[in-house]
């Protein structure tokens, strides 16, 4: 075990490369959450008539909002499954809430002028109302892009992650992600990822959320699955941290 940049490592023999990362957007975050249909399984969600009617509402409200001015992105996810790599430290926290969320909805925003200005807007008013109706459990951010691999592109289908991460202390949170992302660019090909911070960190029951994108799942779930190194290297580094993830991929709605 060491220390390195306010962070611990542990199983310093195992070696990736350093993430390789882009500046980070300038672009404000809006992300809405919702617990809408119960797991039918450990790992996998099901999608019963409300949540199915929930998406369309929100996918007619999106489609109002990206005709907006200064509104760069929307998209709307649908949970598929529970991947492994929940932290362990969770276990010994159980107060702390398990994000299980099953709708998403992300928007872009070119700048905090106009996010100000949408966050009153009747149709972000509008799925707020809509989530708060039918889900059991919401949660709507407003964030920044803290750190970046490269954009997150929406404009084809694939399997997204939102990666809700709880830990101690924000720093550690950032700095053991940062060095822990070489791992998934390397035994994952991940080219993309924007981590969000929320704006206000007293109010938001995770530290960061991590959001990436794969082609399919082939090209994740193999890595997490029998790669001895994602438990030794990122899981490990993660609870010497006092950090924990909390994943959930997703496909677009």
């Amino acid at each position: 075990m060491k220390h390195q940049e306010n962070i611990t490592i542990v199983n310093p023999e195992l070696s990736f490369r350093k993430v390789a990362l882009v500046p980070p957007s300038k672009s404000h975050y809006f992300l809405f959450a919702a617990e809408v249909d119960s797991n039918f399984s450990p790992f996998y969600f099901r999608t019963g008539n409300k949540k199915k009617k929930l998406l369309a509402y929100c996918k007619s409200q999106c489609e109002k909002i990206k005709r907006q001015e200064g509104i760069e992105d929307v998209a709307v996810f649908k949970a598929q499954l529970i991947p492994p790599g929940k932290g362990k430290l969770l276990r010994e926290r159980p107060h702390v809430p398990i994000a299980k969320f099953d709708v998403v909805v992300l928007i872009e925003i070119k700048d905090i002028t106009t996010a100000s200005e949408a966050r009153s807007s009747k149709y972000i008013e509008g799925i707020k109302e809509q989530l708060g109706k039918i889900a059991s459990k919401t949660l709507f951010l407003m964030a920044t892009n803290e750190r970046r691999i490269d954009s997150v592109d929406h404009d084809k289908q694939g399997v997204f992650l939102f990666n809700f991460f709880y830990a101690d202390n924000l720093e550690q949170n950032i700095g053991i992600w940062e060095y822990t992302a070489g791992w998934f660019q390397q035994e994952t090909r991940l080219d993309n990822s924007t981590l969000l911070l929320p704006d206000n960190q007293n109010k938001s029951p995770f530290t960061v959320i991590n959001h990436c994108r794969w082609d399919s799942m082939l090209d994740i779930l193999p890595s997490i699955l029998f790669k001895r190194s994602f438990r030794k290297f990122v899981l490990d580094n993660f609870y010497a941290n006092n950090v924990a993830a909390i994943p959930i991929l997703y496909k677009r709605a």
